[in-house]
């Protein structure tokens, strides 16, 4: 599965493992919902991540949306594939290669999330295009802007 569009550089002396992966954008006052990860370093991602076992991109996103932030979405229609080197906060080296979803916010129920070191956050498209830890990510962004 070789993405379209592949972001980050790869390390030559380590293995990347494909790691099938969805992210939404989801708009709200002008705004894009991304989540503040609190760890070493704090940093912004889109919501989203791994698609887990036999699930769909659609069934991963709702999943992780609720995990991250306690927001329930209905995914409406996908924007973009990209991959993206990089090594999770273990140190494992992985290329996440996904679909890029625009999504619908439904519901907002923050005692349903369930990922402590993730915060929902609002920023402004912009503001989410100078602060996304992920290439791909700002990539999306920046693609849903220029429609």
């Amino acid at each position: 599965m070789n993405p379209a569009l592949q972001f980050g550089q790869a390390d030559p002396d380590s293995d990347y493992r494909l790691r099938p992966a969805v992210f939404g954008l989801v708009f709200h006052d002008e705004k894009i919902a991304c989540v503040r990860v609190t760890r070493d370093t704090p940093y912004y991602d889109l919501p989203g991540g791994a698609v887990d076992g036999d699930e769909t991109e659609t069934q991963a996103l709702i999943r992780e949306f609720v995990e991250e932030t306690g927001m329930t979405v209905r995914p409406l229609h996908r924007i973009a594939e990209a991959g993206q080197f990089f090594r999770k906060s273990d140190g494992d080296p992985v290329n996440n290669v996904g679909g890029f979803w625009i999504a619908e916010r439904l519901a907002l129920d923050p005692a349903r999330k369930i990922e402590a070191d993730h915060e929902l956050v609002w920023l402004h498209p912009r503001t989410a295009l100078a602060e996304l830890r992920h290439d791909a990510h700002a990539w999306a962004v920046a693609k849903w802007l220029r429609r």
